[in-house]
């Protein structure tokens, strides 16, 4: 018995839910764009592709501006939706920044004290984080620079990070008038220890791509400094382990005059992506060659335990972020995108403890006494 008689459409269907609107060259953007599979010998798997996701905002270290965040979202529906796609590469422009967070100037400029706004911005951000973890293709971080506050965030949400040992990493929040509760709060404690997760929160340091490696938080770091044609470690790092209070310590920034002569190097050294590259595409090959199902099972079995929290707390701290753009968001956004001004990127945060403890109001006469005068 045959089955002729039941009828079948061919033509394929896009399941992409968002147009080319999202995605452009100009700056600040996203772009999109699909690259063939190829082998370790550079053939091409005929009709395979990575999808690479890249935020170009480089003037401005790759912040996410309210269009950007959109285009991530976009990127990421159509990166899942494409049958011909392998994996996702999340990456950005140039090679200072990864991505520094949400763009400050349109938080300072927009958003402080209209929590409404702030809130359906929010909205827009929870979508983006939910594009990373809910793609149905692999999502390789691919690290060309510093990765901070929310662009920590939107990292970690990614599946395997592949760095720059230029990069830092770190979170900056509490200095600047917000916390790192759009994913830093509930994913950190699985790459760390709870104590390193909770330093990592508050502390505000930039921690080098060496030591999130040793602390398990990311899977390859390479050089991308090059002189006279040798690869150069990254002259900033320490390169020894030592014992302090106990603790085995390693990949810590240098100072002082040893960082003055590692940026004497740096200036004769050229940029190249080279091996970063390689191991990304030695990635994309080696999941080209694994069923993709039971390979987006694995996946999503490892994620489900990031979004377990990241679901439980999302919607509560979409509420506190939206209403904290009242008082210290208002304060630490404004504060840092008037720096160039003033001086100084923070509020006087010992004068804003006394007028708390006085029980001064946070209104205007407030903000001029916490907030650098201009020079």
């Amino acid at each position: 018995m045959t089955l002729d008689f039941l009828s079948r459409d061919n033509e394929l269907k896009d399941h992409s839910l968002l147009g080319d609107t999202y995605f452009g060259n100009d700056q600040p953007s996203v772009i999109y764009e699909r690259k063939p599979v190829t082998d370790p010998d550079g053939k091409v798997a005929e009709g395979l592709y990575s999808a690479w996701i890249t935020l170009n905002n480089p003037a401005q270290y790759n912040s996410y501006t309210t269009e950007m965040v959109k285009g991530v979202i976009a990127a990421f529906q159509r990166a899942s939706s494409d049958r011909n796609v392998v994996a996702a590469v999340f990456t950005a422009t140039g090679d200072k920044a990864w991505c520094s967070g949400g763009n400050t100037a349109e938080y300072a400029s927009y958003y402080s004290r209209r929590p409404t706004e702030y809130g359906d911005y929010i909205d827009l951000f929870i979508g983006m984080v939910d594009g990373i973890l809910n793609c149905k293709k692999p999502v390789i971080c691919r690290v060309n620079g510093m990765r901070v506050a929310g662009g920590q965030e939107i990292g970690m949400a990614t599946d395997i990070t592949i760095s720059s040992d230029m990069a830092v990493y770190g979170q900056a929040g509490p200095k600047h008038g917000s916390a790192p509760v759009g994913g830093s709060t509930d994913f950190l404690p699985w790459f760390l220890s709870m104590e390193d997760a909770l330093y990592n929160c508050v502390s505000c340091e930039l921690w080098s791509a060496y030591k999130m490696k040793n602390k398990g938080m990311i899977s390859k770091v390479l050089p991308v400094l090059k002189k006279d044609g040798e690869w150069v470690r990254n002259p900033k790092v320490r390169t020894d382990t030592w014992v302090e209070n106990g603790e085995v310590v390693y990949g810590e920034m240098v100072s002082g005059e040893r960082l003055k002569e590692a940026e004497a190097l740096i200036e004769q050294c050229t940029v190249d992506f080279e091996l970063v590259d390689k191991e990304v595409n030695a990635l994309i090959w080696r999941f080209t060659n694994l069923f993709p199902h039971c390979l987006m099972n694995s996946i999503d079995g490892i994620r489900g335990k990031k979004k377990f929290f990241w679901d439980q707390q999302k919607l509560a701290q979409r509420h506190w972020l939206a209403a904290n753009m009242n008082n210290e968001a208002w304060l630490g956004f404004n504060a840092f995108d008037s720096r160039k001004i003033t001086g100084k990127d923070t509020i006087d945060f010992v004068k804003y403890r006394q007028l708390v403890g006085e029980g001064a109001q946070i209104d205007d006469r407030f903000a001029e006494q916490v907030l650098a005068k201009p020079r």
